[in-house]
């Protein structure tokens, strides 16, 4: 489908949720030139956007933007919402202990709304949402304003794409899906994303936008969990993990990933579980690749409790707190899991991670002194660096010489999980 030409309809545009998702949009439109307000009902959140601060990973991204003179023209932030030309719901949707949806977060957003509703108006919902939320939560409650949906209101859903490490770059140059309840709400928030998209708008029905969004981290989540299992399957026959994945690979229409310790951020440990809320009996796969992935926090910490069992009040140090490397964010992260597990397990257990004030010290050295397990959880380069090149050192202060390493590959020469002790 084409995308209309930019005109005046959009002029106004309020961003109901100013997080991860909601302040790099926010960014981008007011740069773009659209009067932006920012509505969050965190206070703090508000008066960091309007004393331009940065909130998230990428300072020097943000600064820059909050530091350009559209943006400082443009934007503001307040915890009241305001009429506006477009209102994008951009709020968190997380599930609950049971692993249903938890919508509650979108429903407020959309009732928060109906009051501001005028003619025209476009409604956008950015929230990664379960089939069918846009039409049957969403389209209703905005139907209380008086005004129908499709015609007088226009609603559309158009799911973020970005990475945490390169938010501001990956809401530019990434393609979008934009989906609509009908074809003029498709074109409206393709409009609205035209303007500072540069990567392809993918227009489609809304319905499959939400769809679209969960078989992408589905997808991703399955391939992790087929890279998980082909591990298991290599211990239970004594064979080297790394190796047997890299041979795998030189098929030329092979492509494992590398197995970890688990699947962590807000996208892969949740989406895939709104597929399997929505079709029980038709996403079995889908479950069962999560279910696999949420066991592995577990069978990493019974890794690591083996590798010092027989010694006497053992001392374990957990390298690495965030859900990736090089990423300051901990959300839904296995290497938090892992930690729990071992105190609840009553182990004596330290978490050190360069990147977290909370957690950090001078170096892997420093806390590896006494220690009878150093487990590399998230190989950030900082941790993977000092390993690689003070190996001897940190050995020779540990009580027992033993780092377990828990990604494939990251030490040359170095067998996943197992002591390195012995290529010392």
């Amino acid at each position: 489908m084409s995308v209309p030409e930019s005109d005046d309809s959009i002029r106004r545009v309020a961003v109901v949720g100013a997080g991860y998702v909601g302040l790099p949009l926010c960014l981008h439109l007011a740069k773009a030139g659209l009067e932006v307000t920012a509505c969050d009902t965190n206070a703090k959140v508000v008066e960091e956007i309007n004393n331009r601060t940065s909130k998230v990973e990428e300072k020097e991204d943000f600064e820059r933007f909050f530091s350009d003179p559209d943006v400082q023209a443009n934007l503001r932030a307040q915890t009241t919402l305001i009429r506006a030309d477009v209102f994008v719901i951009a709020v968190p949707t997380p599930i609950h202990e049971d692993k249903r949806p938890d919508l509650r977060a979108v429903d407020a957003a959309s009732r928060s709304i109906v009051p501001f509703l005028m003619p025209g108006n476009l409604v956008v919902i950015e929230s990664t949402i379960p089939p069918f939320t846009t039409e049957r939560l969403v389209a209703p409650i905005l139907e209380q304003s008086g005004y129908r949906v499709g015609d007088e209101i226009l609603l559309a859903h158009c799911p973020e794409r970005i990475l945490p490490g390169n938010i501001m770059a990956e809401a530019v140059f990434n393609s979008r899906v934009v989906g609509g309840v009908n074809q003029e709400s498709a074109e409206r928030a393709a409009e609205l994303y035209g303007r500072f998209v540069k990567g392809k708008l993918l227009l489609t029905s809304a319905r499959t936008a939400e769809f679209v969004k969960l078989i992408e981290n589905s997808y991703r989540d399955v391939n992790v969990a087929f890279a998980n299992q082909v591990e298991i399957l290599c211990e239970e026959l004594g064979i080297d993990t790394h190796e047997a994945i890299a041979l795998a690979n030189q098929h030329p229409r092979v492509d494992i990933l590398s197995p970890g310790i688990g699947v962590g951020g807000h996208c892969i440990p949740i989406d895939p579980w709104f597929l399997v809320d929505a079709f029980p009996d038709s996403s079995q796969l889908i479950k069962a690749a999560r279910l696999l992935n949420d066991s592995m926090p577990d069978r990493t910490a019974e890794k690591i409790l083996r590798s010092v069992a027989g010694i006497s009040n053992p001392k374990i140090i957990c390298l690495g707190a965030t859900y990736k490397p090089n990423v300051k964010d901990v959300r839904e992260s296995p290497a938090l899991e892992v930690f729990t597990i071992l105190r609840k397990a009553g182990a004596e257990v330290s978490l050190y991670d360069p990147l977290l004030p909370e957690f950090s010290c001078d170096s892997v050295l420093t806390v590896a002194r006494g220690a009878d397990a150093l487990a590399v959880l998230v190989p950030h380069d900082l941790i993977v660096t000092e390993i690689s090149y003070r190996k001897r050192e940190i050995l020779a202060a540990m009580r027992t010489p033993n780092i377990l390493v828990f990604t494939p590959g990251v030490f040359q020469g170095m067998n996943r999980a197992v002591s390195m002790s012995a290529t010392r």
